[in-house]
């Protein structure tokens, strides 16, 4: 084997290793694992507000705007008025990124959802699935 056929071969694997790692990143922006759980005594998805079964604070959530916990949106369309809902985009199974504007977005493909879960823009045909919430003092709670 001549220097010249290592120098061949070792760029091969850079390029071989690179292209993995492309596609790792590729499969990685798509993945629907679930985020970490959030640490003992933090105010993660559970612990908002002081308890023990809350998803937010209601101060958290803007009138006409939402929140994203965890696999909850919470919405307030009119003030006072709560709406619990899936966190997962029908269209293609992405969690959905950010609620501005009046809609909950997903950035997988450009689908929004109305504050109520229904679709504004698609791709996405089907709204998103409702999740029961309820307030208890200064909470949103789940159920």
């Amino acid at each position: 084997m001549t220097n010249d056929d290592l120098v061949l071969d070792r760029r091969r694997v850079v390029i071989a290793g690179a292209g993995a790692a492309a596609a790792l990143a590729a499969l990685t922006a798509c993945s629907t694992a679930e985020p970490p759980k959030a640490a003992a005594g933090s105010t993660g998805p559970n612990m908002a507000a002081g308890q023990p079964n809350a998803i937010a604070s209601t101060a958290e959530v803007p009138v006409g705007g939402g929140v994203i916990k965890g696999d909850v949106v919470v919405t307030q369309p009119k003030a006072g008025s709560f709406v619990g809902l899936s966190s997962t985009c029908t269209h293609a199974g992405c969690k959905v990124a950010t609620v501005s504007g009046g809609t909950i977005n997903c950035a997988c493909h450009g689908s929004k959802f109305g504050l109520d879960g229904s679709v504004v823009n698609g791709p996405a045909t089907q709204p998103l699935a409702p999740k029961s919430v309820h307030v208890e003092g200064d909470s949103i709670v789940a159920g």
